[in-house]
């Protein structure tokens, strides 16, 4: 089983300021299919608490910071502090997800292997725990 972890993407970058390029299949391990974007949450307030049975997801704070802590069925737990710009944590499938401790000019781009299918996430961390592999 896969396992989350950090990417850091190439910079390019003179005195004009900083390009960073980031191409599914090349920088990311897949094609993207959906991005979207977390903006607007208080510190206090935790997004996602979810798990997807098909989709990967690159999550990115392009701006300010945010935290994201992993659960893996084998109870393997990591936080990640996602606080650079050219940087971002690969999720995969089957790994419950919680974003918390955004700044107040947090913008989380979340990068996502599949396009929206409600049907495929578990929202329930006991449902998660006994969930079969397919």
């Amino acid at each position: 089983m896969e396992k989350p972890y950090m990417l850091e993407f190439p910079r390019h970058g003179d005195d004009r300021g900083w390009l960073v390029v980031v191409e599914g299949l090349s920088d990311i391990p897949f094609d993207i299919k959906r991005i979207f974007y977390i903006y607007g949450s208080d510190a206090d307030v935790v997004r996602g608490k979810h798990a997807n049975r098909k989709s990967e997801f690159v999550l990115i704070n392009v701006c300010g910071s945010c935290k994201v802590k992993t659960y893996e069925r084998d109870g393997t737990e990591e936080v990640f502090v996602l606080d650079k710009p050219h940087t971002g944590i690969y999720i995969p499938k089957m790994v419950w997800k919680d974003m918390y401790d955004f700044s107040g000019d947090s913008i989380l781009l979340c990068l996502s292997s599949e396009h929206y299918d409600a049907e495929e996430y578990i929202r329930d961390m006991d449902e998660f725990m006994q969930e079969k592999d397919v």
